[in-house]
């Protein structure tokens, strides 16, 4: 599929991008499989409760105090044509240990957005992290030919903006009052990647991720960014 280069003139390809599917994709330190409602309990354990309240600030359902309710939220994102989430598996234990979702599917623009990123204490920083978002990645460009890859937040969500940047994203801007969310306003913070930086990017990513550049405690030798 051609490649865009961010500009009207370049005559592109009229075929759409490929629907995410829901299939398995596996990693080093990280497995993503189609999430269900066979996940809640799991994900309850890690993400659900009064304890972990604070994991949903910025999320647009939760938190949650029970197993039940979480599991009811699992099952009405699930069954929208309009987006496909994942679970994130632990490979050591084989539970979930957080989720995110694939969101505003464009496939006639070629266009997908990366979203509802719900990660647990243990999952956040973390090398398996990293590894799922370059497995998400690298299925949507290089398996489903989107050209666009875009990531929002909430403009007061700093770890998320910071994430984004570390990321390979790049800042585009805010859109005031763009949302209100659980009844308080939501400036979003946009982000993206495009089809003809992927390359370049995947290449970062390959280069952190292998094993030669974390030390026997699996502390990283060099940043994501440094390999850009």
């Amino acid at each position: 599929m051609a490649q865009s280069q961010g500009t009207s003139h370049n005559q592109l390809s009229q075929s759409p991008a490929l629907h995410p599917p829901r299939i398995r994709l596996t990693g080093r330190s990280i497995t993503i499989e189609p999430l269900s409602a066979a996940h809640a309990e799991d994900l309850f354990s890690c993400v659900g409760g009064l304890e972990n309240a604070s994991l949903w600030t910025y999320m647009p359902a939760g938190p949650f105090e029970s197993k039940a309710s979480l599991e009811t939220y699992i099952n009405s994102v699930i069954s929208s044509e309009d987006s496909v989430f994942s679970a994130l598996i632990d490979p050591a234990s084989q539970r979930a240990v957080g989720y995110l979702g694939l969101l505003r599917i464009d496939l006639k623009n070629r266009i997908v957005e990366i979203g509802s990123i719900m990660l647990s204490p243990t999952l956040q920083r973390s090398t398996a992290a990293t590894e799922a978002y370059y497995l998400m990645a690298k299925m949507v460009f290089e398996d489903l030919g989107f050209r666009r890859y875009e990531w929002k937040c909430n403009n007061l969500n700093t770890p998320s903006k910071n994430a984004a940047i570390r990321l390979g994203f790049t800042f585009e801007g805010i859109f005031r009052q763009h949302m209100i969310v659980k009844g308080l306003n939501r400036d979003s913070a946009w982000f993206s990647i495009i089809d003809s930086e992927w390359p370049s990017i995947k290449n970062a990513f390959e280069k952190w991720l292998d094993p030669t550049n974390f030390d026997a405690d699996g502390n990283q030798r060099k940043s994501l960014a440094s390999f850009r």
